[in-house]
């Protein structure tokens, strides 16, 4: 009985002090939780996509609870709804959200724009950028493997045709594909937009034709047919300044090789496929 019993006290006495060890543990070294950043906390998305420009939600709620955030219309995922929140617990005005969407800017598909040789590695777009910058004859063009997808929160962007396609109903504008793009061809624009170039080729006009038939060949047409000098074409790439635009959609009527996209980014007009 003895050697039965002897065991079992020892055994009770070690739970026991290790009980008082981790109660102790938990008196002392404890961190005590902030209640408004709990609350703040639980009113993010959790995206943790760092469009606020805080390491990720933890950290935007973090810095409003401390002061070092004002502004509570920064969560682009979450939108006005979440803003409000945010607001109400800080006891602060509420403030619109600028929607953001993202774009690809490239307009070439599987035959508009070959491919240099066969790529056979792991499908991954940041794999096939290292070999001579992708496997297109245009190193600027869209490579189709699809990293963009797998980042998706949403999964508002497929493949189709051999190019990232981005569904504007379902992107949120967290910028996570952006981010991930070896190319740096994805784009954030307000949701507000309506004209893209859907090109991101900056080789001279008589190249550029000659691998893709949507690519920009920077002829000025849309640059001179804009009433309010919101295009212009820079490296050979047209651009758009945005702040002048008045989305009335002349440079799209006028490019001859329709890499200007008009449409609607909040219905999904022209910018889906059919």
């Amino acid at each position: 009985m003895i050697d039965i019993l002897i065991p079992l006290l020892v055994l009770a006495a070690v739970g026991i002090f290790c009980a008082v060890l981790l109660t102790l543990a938990a008196r002392f070294f404890s961190v005590e939780e902030n209640e408004t950043e709990a609350a703040l906390r639980a009113c993010l998305p959790g995206a943790n996509c760092g469009a606020c420009g805080f390491s990720g939600c933890d950290g935007y709620a973090k810095a409003l609870a401390n002061g070092e955030a004002e502004k509570t219309n920064l969560c682009i995922p979450g939108g006005d709804r979440t803003a409000g929140e945010l607001a109400a617990i800080l006891g602060k005005e509420a403030e619109d959200v600028v929607e953001l969407v993202a774009y690809v800017a490239c307009g070439g598909t599987c035959d508009a724009s070959g491919r240099k040789y066969d790529y056979r590695g792991k499908p991954s777009c940041v794999a096939a950028a290292s070999a001579f910058r992708g496997d297109r004859f245009c190193t600027f063009a869209c490579l189709g493997y699809g990293d963009c997808t797998r980042v998706c929160p949403n999964g508002a962007i497929s493949i189709e045709g051999g190019i990232a396609r981005i569904n504007p109903k379902k992107c949120v504008g967290c910028g996570l594909c952006s981010k991930t793009c070896p190319q740096h061809i994805i784009h954030l624009v307000k949701d507000t937009t309506r004209v893209v170039v859907k090109c991101s080729n900056k080789d001279k006009g008589a190249e550029v034709r000659r691998i893709c038939k949507s690519g920009c060949i920077g002829c000025g047409k849309c640059e001179r047919s804009c009433p309010s000098g919101a295009i212009f074409v820079k490296d050979n790439l047209a651009e758009i300044d945005y702040s002048k635009c008045t989305s009335c959609g002349l440079c799209a009527e006028v490019c001859p090789v329709h890499c200007l996209e008009e449409g609607s980014f909040l219905c999904g007009s022209r910018f889906l496929p059919e």
